[in-house]
């Protein structure tokens, strides 16, 4: 069934963690603006959201965050000094995070949860379906898990959310959803899911992961939500229950991943995404990846 609305066009990117799993490094800097390579992580979520035709991205940002505001604003003395030097390539890189999209930024205040946070951006998007982009989960710009999620909330109605297969026992690190098929072999119905279960309680090792894109009856599914441990308001909670409408803000649909994901809010999947991300750049592969392989056979034989 086809659903008639109105092209989705707004993003909202939740940035208001501690990012305590990455300290002392993010005591003072935002853990979003941990490079990778060398761009901080949030740049590769924005271009994603550009990629997908999201031009207006509200970022979602506590206190601390002000260095993610200043990266995407112009910074007209750097590009003084780096116009006198007639350096036009790092120019462009400077100026290409300020052109990327028109940015707006409010403060979650109390970090109560990912479906508080999401709850915030009610003003900016109102009665639209929106788009909201985890900083954690970076998605190669090779796959177009985004805009596929985009068509087929246009196509499905309610809302999408992305989920990808993980071993069984990592299942209670994310939230977990029961499936059926439908006719479309990457698209699944939603009918249960559950934040971070353990092993013998997850309806499946279907785990979400951070994309989603979300009718605007979400607001109402959030604020009917009891806050659980930590007296945080989950996402999935009010997710859950929107999936057992058949209207009404439901039904919740699931797009099945499975390209290239980099989870950047662990210190291990962090390196290796940078090692990936590293390897396959034009400029800086080819003398890395030898050195890489000259390294890894260094410490066999050792």
């Amino acid at each position: 069934m086809t659903h008639t609305r109105t092209r989705i066009s707004k993003a909202v990117i939740p940035a208001a963690g501690l990012g305590t799993r990455f300290l002392p490094a993010t005591k003072a800097t935002p853990k979003e603006m941990l490079p990778v390579v060398d761009k901080p992580a949030i740049q590769y979520v924005v271009e994603e959201a550009v990629s997908a035709h999201l031009s207006d991205v509200l970022m979602i940002t506590g206190r601390n965050k002000r260095p993610l505001e200043d990266h995407f604003d112009r910074n007209y003395e750097l590009e003084e000094t780096l116009t006198r030097k007639g350096d036009q390539s790092r120019l462009a890189r400077v100026r290409e995070s300020s052109d990327l999209a028109t940015m707006h930024y409010v403060r979650q205040g109390d970090p109560k949860g990912l479906g508080h946070a999401v709850l915030c951006a009610e003003p900016h998007v109102g009665d639209q379906p929106f788009a909201v982009l985890l900083g954690d989960d970076l998605i190669d710009p090779r796959d177009r898990l985004l805009a596929r999620m985009i068509d087929v909330q246009a196509q499905y109605g309610g809302s999408v959310i992305a989920l990808m297969e993980v071993a069984p026992e990592q299942i209670h690190l994310y939230g977990a959803a029961a499936i059926v098929p439908t006719t479309d072999s990457d698209v699944v119905r939603v009918t249960d899911l559950v934040e971070k279960p353990d092993l013998d309680q997850a309806p499946s090792n279907y785990a979400i992961i951070g994309r989603y894109v979300l009718d605007p009856a979400v607001f109402d599914a959030i604020r009917k939500v009891v806050p659980g441990r930590n007296d945080e308001i989950q996402l999935t909670d009010a997710l859950r229950d929107l999936s057992h409408l058949d209207d009404t803000g439901g039904p919740v649909h699931g797009v099945v991943f499975t390209g290239r994901r980099y989870d950047t809010g662990d210190r291990g999947d962090y390196l290796r995404a940078i090692v990936r991300l590293a390897c396959e750049r034009d400029d800086l592969g080819p003398d890395f990846r030898a050195w890489l392989r000259s390294y890894v056979t260094e410490e066999m034989q050792a």
